[in-house]
């Protein structure tokens, strides 16, 4: 069966991504830095708040916005060290961060500078939409998982933890 990025991101919830219609239709050729690059990036999501529940009292709102912001760090790396043979998974996490990850984080930080984690109604609506957030990154993560042939981990999360 050949495997194109439309059903790939059909597949895990992702197909609101606006992706260049000739990659969508294109077939999906997966490189073994492709792989490396995606498990080294599904670790990181895993295993941090952009896909775990943050409960209410738990934490802290900036605490949670940095961990986010780091997920441009740890792509920009993760890129760099597989170098330019993983172009697959560099199209795909170019495009979560663009559209998905940036909005977010640039919105909170200008709000964060403004003392919004100083109010207990902003403080809900960060955690609201840090909620939307973490469910696209729990389809990217589920998405990764597929890409470097794992088990995805992200199902061990109930679904009425957050």
């Amino acid at each position: 069966m050949v495997t194109t990025w439309r059903s790939m991101l059909e597949k895990w919830g992702l197909s609101s991504l606006r992706i260049n219609v000739r990659v969508l239709d294109a077939e999906l050729h997966v490189s073994q830095p492709d792989r490396d690059a995606a498990w080294d990036l599904y670790v990181e999501l895993v295993t941090r708040i952009t896909t775990q529940p943050l409960g209410e009292g738990d934490g802290t709102e900036q605490a949670a916005l940095d961990s986010v912001y780091a997920l441009f760090p740890l792509t920009r790396e993760t890129i760099k060290r597989h170098g330019r043979h993983c172009h697959q998974f560099t199209r795909l996490a170019v495009v979560i961060l663009n559209q998905k990850i940036r909005p977010f984080t640039a919105a909170w930080h200008r709000r964060a500078e403004q003392g919004a984690f100083d109010d207990p109604q902003q403080c809900r609506a960060f955690r609201a939409e840090l909620t939307e957030l973490q469910q696209t990154l729990r389809e990217y993560s589920g998405l990764l998982a597929d890409l470097a042939e794992v088990e995805d981990l992200t199902d061990l999360i109930p679904d009425d933890a957050s």
